[in-house]
C-alpha cells in the first residue's frame, strides 16, 4: 500500500502542484483548505505525512499541529512564506518534524517527504535492517524495539526525533558528531534543513537527561559529544 500524505495548505495552487508531485511518486493525496479541515482529514484518513502550512484560517499549522501530537507521531513537515528562526523554533517545539519555506522547489519536498518516511520506517542501516538491540550508558537504558527510555529508573517520554538523536549519541559515546552527521543520522542524507535544529534538539534532551550518568557536551565550532560520568573518573 502507497504511503497517505496530507498536504494542509488554504492555497489552491500550492495544493494542486504538490499533488501532481507526490503523485507521481506513487504516494496517495488527500487535502485540506483550512486548520479545521485538516483535523477532519487527519482523523477520517490516518495519514502517513502531514505537510502543513503555517497560516491558515480556521486553526493555524502551530495550533493543528498541537492537536496532532496528542494523537500520532506521524511525521509532520511545515510549509510557511515566514522565514523567521522564532518560526521555526516554535514549530520544532510543538513537534513538527521538517520546516520548509516558501517558496520552495517541489522536488525538494519530495526528498524531505522521503526522508521523513524512511525515518518512520527505520530504514537507517545498510541494508535496510534497523539496529533493535537495547543500550546502556550509565543510568540511561534505550530500547528502540519499544522505543522506551528509561533514566535513573524512571520512564522519560521523548518525542520521535529526541529518541533518534539520543541513541545517535547513546551508541557513540565520547566520539565527536558534528551536525552535519546528525542529520544525516537522524534526518537522513536528503534533509536540506538548517543545522540549527540540531542545537534546539539536543536542548530538549539536556533537559530531560539531568538524571542521566552521561552528558552532552558542545565541542565548539563542531558539534556534539555524549560523556559518560565514568569518562570524568
Amino acid at each position: 500500500m502507497s504511503p497517505k500524505i496530507l498536504i494542509a495548505d488554504d492555497e489552491p495552487n500550492i495544493i494542486k502542484l504538490l499533488r501532481l508531485y507526490l503523485r507521481n511518486e506513487g504516494y496517495d493525496v488527500v487535502a485540506a483548505a483550512d486548520g479545521r479541515q485538516a483535523l477532519e482529514r487527519f482523523g477520517q484518513e490516518t495519514p502517513d505525512l502531514v505537510l502543513l502550512d503555517l497560516m491558515m484560517p480556521q486553526l493555524s499549522g502551530l495550533e493543528v499541529c498541537t492537536e496532532i501530537r496528542k494523537r500520532s507521531d506521524v511525521p509532520v513537515i511545515m510549509l510557511t512564506a515566514r522565514s523567521e528562526d522564532i518560526d521555526k523554533i516554535i514549530g520544532l517545539e510543538i513537534g513538527a518534524d521538517d520546516y520548509i519555506t516558501k517558496p520552495f522547489n517541489p522536488r525538494e519536498v519530495i526528498a524531505r517527504v522521503k526522508a521523513a518516511l524512511r525515518r518512520r520506517s527505520w530504514d537507517r542501516s545498510v541494508d535496510g535492517e534497523p539496529d533493535v538491540t537495547p543500550v546502556t550508558v550509565g543510568n540511561v537504558t534505550l530500547n528502540p524495539a519499544g522505543r522506551d527510555l528509561v533514566v535513573d529508573g524512571e520512564p522519560v517520554r521523548l518525542r520521535q526525533r529526541e529518541f533518534d538523536l539520543l541513541e545517535a549519541f547513546l551508541r557513540r559515546p565520547n566520539v565527536v558528531l558534528d551536525r552535519e552527521r546528525l542529520l544525516r543520522l537522524v534526518w537522513g542524507q536528503e534533509y536540506g534543513g538548517d543545522t540549527r535544529t540540531i542545537d534546539v534538539h539536543v536542548a530538549w534532551l539536556r533537559d530531560k537527561l539531568r538524571r542521566a550518568d552521561a552528558r552532552i557536551e558542545t565541542v565548539w565550532g563542531v558539534g556534539y559529544k555524549l560523556v559518560p560520568a565514568t569518562a570524568d573518573a
